[in-house]
Formats: C-alpha cells, sequence, structure tokens
C-alpha cells in the first residue's frame, strides 16, 4: 500500500489553492482522501460563481458526497489550506469527516475564534466538528499563510 503522508496532501491542496488564486478568487484549497486515493477535489469559487456558499470546503464535500454515493462521508479525511469557517467546519460534521487537517490558522474567521466566544479550552477537537473527527492543523503552515498574505498584500496595494 501507498501511504501517503499529511503534508503530501496539503501540498495537493495547495495546488488547488493556487489555482482560484489564477481566478482572482481568495487562494483556499481543500482536498478529500479516502483509502489513501483523492476522490475530490476544490477551491474557492465565490467570486465565479457569485455564491457566498462556493467554498473550496463546500464545494469539496458535495463532490466526495456524489462519487462515494452517500451522505455520510466518515471513513475520508479532508484537507484544507486554511482553518475552515464556522460554515465549512460544520458541513465537515453533517459528513461526519473522519479527519480534518488544515494548514493555516484564520485568526478573524476561523471556527476556532468561537473558542474564544465559548471558553472551549481543548486544542485536539471542538464541538463545531464530528465528535469522531479528528483534528491536525499546522501542517505547511507557512506555505498556507503566503498564500493569503501574497492574495492580500495584492489586493491592498
Amino acid at each position: 500500500m501507498n501511504f501517503k503522508t499529511d503534508k503530501y496532501y496539503i501540498g495537493e491542496a495547495i495546488k488547488e489553492a493556487n489555482r482560484a488564486l489564477e481566478q482572482d478568487e481568495v487562494p483556499v484549497g481543500a482536498i478529500i482522501v479516502c483509502n489513501n486515493t483523492i476522490i475530490a477535489r476544490a477551491y474557492n469559487q465565490v467570486e465565479q460563481l457569485k455564491d457566498s456558499t462556493a467554498h473550496a470546503e463546500m464545494i469539496a464535500i458535495t463532490s466526495a458526497m456524489e462519487y462515494m454515493g452517500a451522505k455520510y462521508l466518515t471513513g475520508c479525511s479532508i484537507y484544507i489550506t486554511i482553518e475552515p469557517c464556522p460554515m465549512c467546519a460544520s458541513a465537515t460534521k453533517h459528513a461526519q469527516l473522519g479527519k480534518l487537517v488544515f494548514g493555516a490558522r484564520d485568526i478573524k474567521q476561523g471556527f476556532l475564534t468561537l473558542n474564544k466566544v465559548s471558553g472551549i479550552k481543548r486544542k485536539d477537537h471542538h464541538p463545531i466538528l464530528h465528535k469522531k473527527t479528528k483534528l491536525i492543523r499546522g501542517i505547511m503552515e507557512d506555505e498556507c499563510t503566503d498564500l493569503m498574505v501574497h492574495f492580500f498584500s495584492g489586493k491592498r496595494s
């Protein structure tokens, strides 16, 4: 069996984020893996689709469910370049994803910002996620952060 690492899969999500960057979208990429196979790839398409819910995670989850022919993705993992917002984190809960891995924190809009509001102390889980979802963060954090910094600095200049 060819087991790939979390770093490899975040690297694949970065490729998707670069596709978003080429489209002048916020550079967020996501992939979903099941049994060591990438079953869904997506990037932000909010501007292109004129849909505020067209986040990379939402598109990837929908695509993976279609691929699997199922409404749950229990044995699957999602890899995202940036911490998901509360909407996307909640979608992973409803999809019952087994693992959520992200690169960079989103200190303004990421779901972990809810910790400050709710007083949650645990770093390995969050109530917005499914109780069986394993959370891993900070994989290739610098590379993922650089994508966002590059995009937004270009918008500000």
